[in-house]
């Protein structure tokens, strides 16, 4: 049998990341058994759908490198064939016309909640077979089995049973003649040959619904699998209020596809003790077996682990490709100062995202008019003219400008004043940087090269000199 799994995202939002993991385990999957991904967009709730939570899901799949083999399909486009599906299920009588009214509907719910029942259709219209007038509003229910139970196995969390008593008829159709989510997700999956839906445990209750309507169509019933939510780190259901819940926040906070993908694949699947997984590594590995039914945590701080880990083990010239969008959001010019493949090695060790890389470069890129006030004020002082003069005189003199280089004008000059290197190193630093902290000395003053260098040095001689 062909393996082929879906993603069917509703676009009533951004790609989240609770659909983002369900999105890899199904494109996991797939690609683990050589099968085919399909890509689907269910948009049938007209008035919560938008073009914009469309194109973010789009971004959101294409920035992670989930790709799809069929689609993206939209529901909308297939309403014909929904509705035919229907119209041949009134024909044979697995479908029914309810014209039961809001007030009735109502009056039976309340009395069903008084009476400490569970609220569900009664069947009148199943059963009811009087005449009506054609211009009469009505809607299309399915006739549920009214005996036995649906059983279905499912992948993540085994034997699950359903009593067809507890599900009444289910609306497919609309007054407006539009078809319900349940009825159209049943016949995508069958159009589209699905084997396996892998989805949140939000979608369990519609599972047994979904698979007698197969059942009455004499379609093939695929293999269900039901991913458990995850939470926050207090334990409560992830939202807005635990920072980024969008899938493109993650990347604008600067973190790589790749780390993104490693932590949400772990966050609820395991392979031994095993945290670092490449993506071949994933397809490789990745079972249903191995997915817990419990709830996952999200924790940012081991993302944040995961990040500054690829930051420093994926290629520097691929990183680089992914700081650039970065800069280009600070509107930095990078033409103008180190390669950003040098700037990744330089900045790596000491960032976690690659937006905390972007923003503490900006010295390398632009000249700053003053130094920060509480570094200034503990080293730019006047015992720190004498160093900065001396080290600036041999930086003017070398004759190649290279890290090592840098660092033997540096240290030449502790030796001749009689200083440690802190005392040359630290105003340098400052006069450099503008800032008390940045990676070693001799490859930032590299990085910021020979011009620049001496230029700011002089722009904290003056500094001091007025301080004085």
């Amino acid at each position: 049998m062909k393996i082929k799994t879906r993603f069917a995202p509703s676009p009533t939002g951004y790609l989240h990341v609770g659909g983002a993991r369900t999105a890899l385990y199904s494109w996991l999957f797939a690609r683990s058994h050589g099968g085919e991904f399909v890509l689907r967009i269910e948009d049938t709730d007209l008035e919560r759908s938008t073009q914009e939570a469309i194109n973010a899901i789009m971004d959101g799949m294409n920035w992670l490198n989930l790709d799809w083999d069929e689609g993206p399909y939209y529901q909308t486009k297939r309403f014909d064939r929904y509705n035919a599906v229907i119209d041949q299920m009134l024909e044979q009588g697995t479908a029914y016309k309810c014209y039961c009214s809001r007030e009735r509907l109502d009056a039976l719910r309340e009395r069903q909640m008084a009476e400490g029942e569970k609220p569900r259709y009664d069947g009148h219209c199943r059963h009811n077979h009087h005449q009506h007038n054609d211009d009469e509003p009505y809607v299309v229910r399915f006739a549920n089995p009214l005996d036995g139970s649906v059983v279905f196995n499912d992948n993540i969390r085994g034997p699950i049973e359903f009593s067809n008593q507890e599900l009444d008829d289910l609306i497919i159709r609309r007054t407006d003649g539009s078809p319900t989510y349940n009825f159209c997700v049943v016949i995508d999956d069958w159009d589209m040959e699905i084997t396996h839906v892998i989805r949140g445990e939000d979608h369990i209750n519609n599972t047994p619904r979904q698979i007698n309507i197969l059942k009455a169509l004499g379609a093939p019933v695929p293999e269900y699998a039901h991913v458990s939510m995850i939470l926050g780190d207090d334990g409560k259901k992830l939202s807005k209020r635990h920072g980024a819940v969008g899938v493109m926040q993650y990347r604008d906070d600067g973190f790589l596809p790749e780390a993104l993908l490693n932590y949400l694949v772990r966050l609820g699947w395991s392979h031994g003790d095993q945290e670092i997984f490449s993506l071949d590594e994933m397809k490789q590995l990745f079972t249903l077996d191995d997915v817990s039914k419990s709830a996952s945590a999200f924790n940012t701080e081991k993302l944040l682990w995961l990040n500054h880990h690829y930051i420093n083990h994926l290629p520097p010239e691929y990183v680089a490709t992914h700081l650039a969008w970065h800069m280009d959001q600070l509107g930095i010019d990078t033409h103008d100062g180190p390669q950003l493949v040098d700037l990744v090695k330089l900045l790596g060790d000491r960032c976690k995202t690659l937006k905390e890389m972007a923003a503490s470069c900006l010295y390398l890129y632009q000249d700053f008019e003053s130094f920060d006030a509480d570094a200034a004020k503990k080293h730019l002082r006047l015992v720190a003219r004498e160093p900065l003069e001396q080290v600036r005189a041999k930086l003017v003199d070398l004759s190649d400008w290279t890290p090592e280089q840098v660092h033997q004008a540096i240290e030449q000059t502790a030796t001749e004043l009689g200083v440690g290197m802190g005392k040359i190193g630290m105003p340098l630093r400052v006069a450099v940087t503008g800032a008390g902290q940045s990676p070693a000395l001799d490859v930032t003053v590299h990085a910021v090269g020979r011009s620049r260098t001496l230029a700011r040095i002089d722009m904290a001689l003056e500094f001091i000199a007025q301080r004085a």
